[in-house]
């Protein structure tokens, strides 16, 4: 027998279920907020050369901790150039389904330095066996800034965002004040421009972690024998570095040359990657190489800062003279330093070796965290400033020519003038 149930009855009955639905709904996103807002912010500025190798091994390092919220990823020249890195940080996220973190175009070259001076400082001082992607390219003939070798892991659909680094990197920065971290693990031009821009950037943030600096590393390399002062990320591009290491951050972190050398990319290590089936752990056990795990450190240990079994406080610059020892790494103990606005750096020393291993292991073969529903709207969206045409930076008393605004092409330059 069917029971006929009266309209009012059924409309209190719909009405009341839709809001339990909503009350549910709200319940839930209200969840997320609270647990988003809990979460450690931090902008990932790395030269994501890939597929694989250090550079993607940390922002996957970071992205797959289910401790922070990435809010964007910064591209600039380093290992290759930053064309084809922008590409190589979308088909990661595109692979992890993480499409809603920006990935954000930098510098394509440096403040002073460029493949051309370097030449011709080598004719006086001697060579420089690595010069990332002015003099070496992962199974391709060494190229220029806008040529795009063919990607391994397939070309990715998804576009980067139409903002530059240093103004996505100052807009975070007062959206979100003293609340985020700014991961460094390439040269750091992004960081100079983006203290050009705004003075007020550096002490905004919570701190910066930097993978960086060489002081005196204990290893049989002879290109580290021979030149312990000289780091690639440093040497990259010195005047950045020294305004940079001039900043006013409230934390300064290097992991350096020093410590990443106890560190090593073991087949061990990729083999208990490949065991799990996710896509994260696919990835970095396929393209995976042995190796020093310079950025993995620097990203793990900010996430666990207790795998540091020793550290010290050293200030730090980088060499600018253009002499010899252009782009060297320089390092005082307190009380010794020239005072000319060298920041303390906390320095890392020692580390908990197996611990970190375990823990970097970890971090590639558990899932991805779901994006966080609402927010990336919010952090891709550009401000009114969204390009760097008519900035102009300047550092005095360096000679040489400014060159290192973002080339986003002829249309971003207005009047037609070009920024190379």
């Amino acid at each position: 027998m069917r029971v006929r149930v009266p309209v009012a009855a059924r409309i209190r009955f719909c009405s009341t279920g839709r809001t339990a639905a909503r009350v549910f709904l709200l319940a839930t996103f209200l969840v997320t907020a609270a647990q988003a807002q809990s979460l450690r912010k931090v902008i990932i500025d790395q030269d994501t050369s890939g597929p694989g190798g250090s550079n993607m091994m940390s922002v996957l390092a970071l992205i797959n901790s289910p401790e922070t919220e990435v809010l964007g990823i910064t591209v600039l020249t380093g290992d290759a150039w930053r064309d084809e890195e922008v590409l190589h940080a979308l088909r990661l996220l595109e692979i992890i389904g993480r499409t809603d973190i920006p990935v954000v175009p930098g510098a394509t070259y440096p403040l002073v330095s460029s493949r051309e001076y370097i030449a011709k400082w080598e004719t006086l001082y001697g060579k420089v066996a690595y010069q990332g992607a002015w003099n070496y390219a992962k199974g391709y003939a060494v190229h220029g800034p806008t040529e795009i070798p063919p990607m391994p892991e397939g070309a990715p659909t998804t576009k980067a965002s139409s903002e530059d680094a240093p103004h996505f990197l100052v807009r975070l920065v007062r959206q979100y004040p003293h609340e985020i971290t700014i991961y460094a693990a390439g040269p750091l031009t992004d960081l100079a421009l983006a203290i050009a821009i705004d003075p007020h950037f550096a002490e905004l943030t919570k701190e910066l972690i930097v993978m960086g600096g060489s002081i005196r590393p204990q290893s049989n390399d002879p290109e580290l024998t021979l030149n312990p002062r000289r780091e690639f990320n440093f040497w990259m591009d010195p005047e950045a570095s020294h305004v940079v290491l001039h900043a006013r951050w409230p934390r300064l972190v290097l992991t350096t040359v020093d410590i990443s050398v106890k560190t090593y990319m073991e087949k061990s290590l990729i083999k208990r990657i490949a065991k799990t089936a996710g896509p994260s752990a696919q990835y970095a056990s396929s393209y995976a190489e042995p190796g020093y795990l310079w950025d993995e450190l620097a990203a793990v240990a900010w996430l666990d800062p207790s795998l540091i079994t020793v550290w010290e406080k050293l200030y730090v610059d980088v060499n600018v003279d253009h002499g010899a020892g252009y782009g060297d790494t320089l390092v005082w103990v307190p009380g010794q330093q020239p005072g000319l606005g060298e920041h303390l750096a906390e320095v890392q020393k020692d580390l908990d070796l197996e611990r970190f291993y375990r823990e970097f292991v970890l971090l590639l073969i558990g899932p991805t965290p779901s994006a966080i529903p609402g927010r990336s709207d919010n952090v891709a969206s550009p401000g009114p400033n969204s390009t760097l045409s008519n900035t102009t930076i300047r550092v005095g008393g360096t000679p040489g020519e400014v060159r290192a605004l973002p080339d986003h092409g002829p249309e971003a330059c207005g009047s037609g003038e070009s920024l190379q």
